[in-house]
């Protein structure tokens, strides 16, 4: 855009993240709605805390409280939050900040475009749950009021959810405990080299 210029900062991605003696990278955790997204990235995030890790949980749900407030849930407004908290992942990402983002984010273009911005520093994890799972699951009674018609465009009912081509993780969420699939992250991210082992 004209006239915009990034200020040259004199501390940089890789200072922070060696401050912090980890990676900056973005979880992107992408499933049905009482898929266990959330639950999944809490059990990770203790994990991450007592390995002396900084991270940060970017929720669905909250974003919508406050900085998508303005928003609805029509394709055009799913994929403006999805714009929205992309950018946001990634100034977290620069902050050598471990960012894990649970939305359903359903659309396959949505989840390309942040792969796209985070490069390298976007891992996809798909929470892999069946409709049916999910659906007596429903914590928050949501897919009961999409059923009744009290709830418009819901992932899964009248909104498709696509799944993804391809992920860097597939979390198998209707036969694995949220225990075993954060174990299975934080493994991986031991693996990959984002963390290390603290001993």
């Amino acid at each position: 855009m004209p006239d915009i210029f990034t200020p040259d900062f004199s501390v940089n991605r890789k200072i922070r993240e060696n401050q912090k003696n980890q990676k900056g990278v973005v979880l992107w955790f992408t499933g049905l709605s009482a898929a266990g997204k959330t639950s999944i990235a809490n059990a990770l995030e203790t994990l991450l805390a007592k390995n002396n890790n900084h991270s940060y949980i970017l929720d669905g749900d909250v974003i919508r409280k406050g900085l998508s407030s303005d928003l609805s849930f029509d394709k055009k407004s799913r994929e403006e939050n999805l714009r929205r908290i992309r950018h946001v992942a990634e100034m977290f990402c620069d902050a050598g900040i471990i960012t894990l983002v649970t939305f359903i984010s359903p659309f396959q273009s949505d989840r390309e475009k942040a792969r796209l911005l985070l490069k390298s520093s976007y891992v996809e994890i798909y929470v892999n749950t069946s409709l049916e799972i999910a659906e007596k699951r429903d914590p928050k009674g949501l897919y009961k009021k999409a059923r009744n018609g009290e709830i418009k465009n819901f992932t899964g009912i009248d909104s498709p959810y696509e799944t993804p081509q391809y992920s860097e993780l597939v979390l198998d969420s209707s036969n694995k405990s949220v225990s075993e699939c954060a174990t299975q992250v934080f493994n991986y991210m031991l693996q990959k080299k984002y963390i290390l082992k603290v001993t």
